[in-house]
């Protein structure tokens, strides 16, 4: 028997009540946490006002919220299917010869649907919103900006000792020696009084200074003249270079591609930014998993009993597979395992474990 499209709708609204309302309570709770733990680091910093305070936890907010969702779906899917099966609407349904996978088809679509929505439209949204709240959390929280920037003419690099500063540039980078290629310096003092600039073939990071290969240095009222090796002096690290780098949490996905190729051609690593692309992509992938783990452990609460306990099982074995996919995304970053692989195995893993014990209970 086919499910009728009257009946399709109305499962796939009590389907998106369930998902939204834990999406709300979700929302809510992230809310005020996020803003306690804001007020508590701002308590000492004397520009961070309460109003910007609260506007950051409201920037961050978006992104919180997309990281929940797979909790959301898995949370609201069950307590939509477990009312449905409480009030016997499922049992009549499948006694009518309607199948366990007619009646998830609904909000299998549901999900497809929504979760296109959320990687195509509501991501860049987040993303955008996010990387204001670290610029101003860098101004008000950290008390500096970002250091680096990328872009298609290369590196650009700043730093700064006592009352002057120093603007890099660079085509690439090798990493993990942080050795500059085809470097410019220029060098400024006080309010930016530009006193000269740096030419050189190579600059190594090494502990405390720069150390420049084939130096042309030139500067205003004076002749250049070569030097085969110069130390520029620096405070920065090869730690404090790499956490400047905009996150990816902070590019849309339309703009990781780009973004991606930009740091490859420059010479740094993007898997970061590659799992966190693949990781987007295999969203829808990993909401239908949720949906069909949480059919599995809500389909048969009145024939076999224990809501309370099947529903805390539905909700550790999500929380096993939170964990699960944060040590195989830790394997990607360490380059132990191919960046796509350690972006969609937890999808893939999340939705073939719910295909098996949605299997193996339901009768045929």
């Amino acid at each position: 028997m086919r499910l009728s499209p009257t009946l399709s709708i109305y499962f796939g609204r009590q389907f998106i009540y369930g998902v939204g309302l834990v999406i709300l309570v979700f929302i809510a709770t992230i809310l005020i946490f996020d803003l306690v733990e804001l007020l508590r680091r701002g308590a000492a910093k004397e520009h961070a006002t309460i109003g910007i305070l609260i506007q950051m936890a409201f920037l961050k907010l978006p992104f919180m919220a997309q990281k929940a969702i797979p909790f959301a779906v898995l949370i609201g899917g069950m307590l939509s299917f477990a009312r449905l099966t409480r009030y016997h609407e499922l049992v009549v349904t499948r006694a009518a010869g309607v199948s366990v996978w007619q009646f998830l088809l609904p909000a299998i679509v549901v999900t497809l649907l929504f979760s296109g929505f959320l990687v195509t439209v509501y991501n860049p949204l987040a993303s955008a919103m996010v990387s204001k709240f670290e610029r101003l959390e860098a101004t008000y929280l950290k008390g500096r900006s970002s250091l680096l920037a990328i872009s298609s003419s290369g590196l650009w690099l700043r730093q700064g000792g006592g009352t002057s500063q120093s603007v890099i540039h660079a085509q690439r980078v090798v990493e993990p020696e942080m050795e500059l290629h085809e470097v410019i310096i220029f060098r400024f003092e006080d309010s930016d009084r530009f006193i000269g600039r740096i030419d050189a073939d190579r600059a190594k990071l090494e502990e405390g200074y720069w150390e420049l290969e084939g130096a042309v240095m030139t500067g205003p009222d004076r002749p250049s003249y070569f030097l085969d090796h110069y130390r520029l002096q620096t405070d920065l690290t090869s730690t404090q270079i790499q956490d400047s780098f905009a996150s990816p949490e902070t590019l849309s996905f339309w703009a990781l591609p780009g973004f991606i190729k930009v740091l490859e051609e420059a010479g740094f690593s993007a898997v970061r930014h590659r799992i966190h692309w693949y990781s987007l992509l295999s969203t829808p992938l990993l909401l239908c998993a949720m949906v069909v783990i949480a059919a599995s452990f809500s389909l048969r609460l009145t024939r076999r009993g224990g809501t309370g306990l099947l529903i805390t099982a539905g909700v550790l074995v999500g929380f096993v597979l939170y964990f699960l996919s944060d040590v195989v995304l830790a394997l990607g970053l360490s380059g132990k395992i191919p960046a796509t692989l350690a972006a969609w195995v937890p999808a893939g893993v999340s939705m073939l474990a719910g295909v098996a014990m949605l299997f193996h209970l339901e009768d045929g």
